[in-house]
């Protein structure tokens, strides 16, 4: 982000030149992932194999196309640039699109029936939701721009990520306290609890996804925000492999791969809950008895006692990883920070446990329950999403007490 109050010229904006390919990473990450592939068939067969490939697939387009959540809530609150929030809009729209007819036609790729992430409203949702938008302005990322940070050499996302998985076994554990049903209300589906089904519901959620999308262009000319900065990229065909791409090439890549999970394992793509299974599973080697926790019942015990590749959401994390390091390093931009402010770690640290602890709260984070749940018609997702701008505006707040930097109306680029 830059700081600077000049005005915004062609030079300020272009992207600047891509690096040269780093063959040490990219070979270690294109091994590593011909492992996580090969290993993910042994251990669990075809299925896991494919949700590895598709990880990859999820890590390379976060990656190239930046996609940020955190960073375009931030521009939004602070500056009014919604090119952003305006790219979340056609990902959810093409998700819909692509969901309406699975959830409608009951089918999948390996024979499961497909759920949707619907997830019910309450109290939980509330805090959780609104704690997840502070901890990702302070931790400089949400749930995916986290993973895939932490693969293209972030070293800060390493203490981000750390503190997350604390943060998601603490609410775990916390959580019967959450879902009581005094403070719980049930699930609400946009398709299902309406009586319009998924193509009428699908009609209102475009609509409604449209007159955002104009809101959002009447409102980023009133502010007449300064341009989103640009990252690296390449010329001509390279730049598939080694440039940026364009929010919107990441926007409906994102939504389509998101169908690919849905379709492949019978639940769209999530994050978080993969991370409460490593905490747990770590607590567990120390002699910690995670399993006798209510949140270890039930259909999540198996999870616990069988191997972390059998988990279908870890596979997705580990490929979201590797796919980013893949990608990084073939752009010449994986670096390894070596020296970190200690406010920045310190906000880092607090950042990650507010995450995962309100992503438990809230029943996922910004794509299992943003994404995810918006895509599956849930009106958890669109509560999910207000609560967390509430959170990104709190989290703004306490920015510059850790010395980090806010958009500014002067700044060239945000």
């Amino acid at each position: 982000m830059s700081t600077t109050a000049t005005p915004a010229t062609s030079a300020d904006t272009a992207p600047a030149p891509q690096g040269k390919p780093q063959w040490v990473p990219l070979t270690v990450g294109l091994i590593a992932a011909v492992a996580l592939v090969t290993a993910a068939a042994v251990v669990v067969g075809v299925k896991s194999a494919v949700l590895a490939g598709l990880g990859l697939a999820l890590g390379l387009t976060l990656f190239h196309s930046r996609f940020g959540f955190t960073s375009a809530w931030r521009q939004l609150v602070s500056v009014g640039q919604t090119s952003g929030v305006r790219a979340h809009l056609l990902m959810l729209g093409a998700a819909s699109i692509l969901f309406a007819p699975i959830l409608a036609g009951g089918v999948t790729f390996f024979g499961a029936t497909p759920k949707g992430n619907v997830e019910p409203l309450g109290l939980g949702l509330v805090v959780g939701a609104v704690l997840f938008g502070i901890g990702m302005q302070l931790g400089g990322a949400c749930a995916s721009g986290t993973l895939f940070a932490v693969g293209g050499g972030n070293t800060l996302l390493v203490v981000t990520l750390f503190f997350f998985i604390c943060g998601s076994v603490l609410g775990a554990l916390h959580l019967p306290l959450w879902t009581s049903d005094v403070i719980t209300l049930g699930s609400f589906s946009l398709a299902e609890d309406t009586g319009l089904g998924y193509f009428g519901a699908l009609v209102v959620q475009l609509a409604v996804l449209g007159a955002i999308g104009y809101a959002a262009t009447r409102w980023a000319r009133r502010h007449n925000a300064p341009p989103a900065g640009r990252p690296p990229t390449s010329r001509g065909l390279w730049r598939v492999l080694r440039g940026s791409w364009p929010l919107w090439v990441g926007a409906l890549a994102l939504a389509g791969l998101n169908a690919v999970v849905l379709l492949t394992r019978g639940s769209p793509w999530g994050i978080t809950s993969a991370f409460v299974l490593w905490g747990s599973k770590a607590l567990q080697a120390v002699g910690v008895d995670v399993a006798s926790w209510p949140y270890w019942q039930g259909e999540r015990a198996a999870a616990l006692t069988g191997p972390v590749l059998a988990d279908s959401t870890s596979v997705l994390d580990f490929g979201i990883i590797v796919g980013a390091l893949v990608a990084s390093a073939a752009s010449g931009a994986f670096v390894l920070a070596k020296r970190l402010p200690a406010k920045v770690v310190l906000a880092a640290v607090i950042g990650g446990l507010l995450m995962g602890y309100g992503a438990r709260l809230a029943y996922g984070c910004n794509i299992g329950a943003y994404f995810s749940g918006i895509a599956s018609f849930s009106l958890h997702g669109w509560a999910w999403g207000l609560l967390a701008l509430v959170g990104t505006w709190v989290g703004l707040k306490l920015r510059p007490l850790f010395g980090l930097g806010v958009p500014k109306p002067t700044d060239s680029v945000c």
